[in-house]
């Protein structure tokens, strides 16, 4: 299988959300109906520096072989945050009133992103 799709898709997925929480994390608060303080925009600024790092991760290895043995750590990096993050989101989907299409949203993604990834950490690329 070839993983250059799927490594960019990512790397897109992630960049934009990465960007979104870095510089409007205010905006994203108050569109969430959420109080604004300082920790919670620190906190939100902190997730957009992960998210944007791993998706610079991933566009880095985009033209390496990765799945099997050929760059286990990123393969294994990204299963590991796409199924614990798609667990996390299908859990809170049952307990959330506001703001559902968001969550569903996002459990697609992180869903179809774990999958793919755990068949690219299973298999050796071609």
């Amino acid at each position: 299988m070839k993983t250059k799709p799927i490594m960019i898709s990512s790397s897109i997925f992630l960049g934009i959300l990465g960007i979104l929480l870095t510089f409007i994390p205010d905006e994203i608060v108050s569109s969430l109906s959420l109080t604004s303080n300082p920790i919670s925009t620190l906190s939100l600024q902190l997730l957009g520096a992960i998210y944007f790092g791993f998706a610079m991760l991933n566009w880095m290895a985009k033209g390496t072989l990765v799945g099997g043995i050929y760059n286990k750590p990123i393969a294994i990096g990204n299963f590991t945050h796409f199924t614990i993050g798609g667990l996390a989101l299908i859990k809170i989907i049952s307990e959330i009133d506001a703001h559902i299409e968001i969550i569903i949203f996002l459990t697609v993604f992180y869903v179809v992103f774990a999958l793919l990834f755990a068949y690219v950490f299973r298999t050796n690329p071609t």
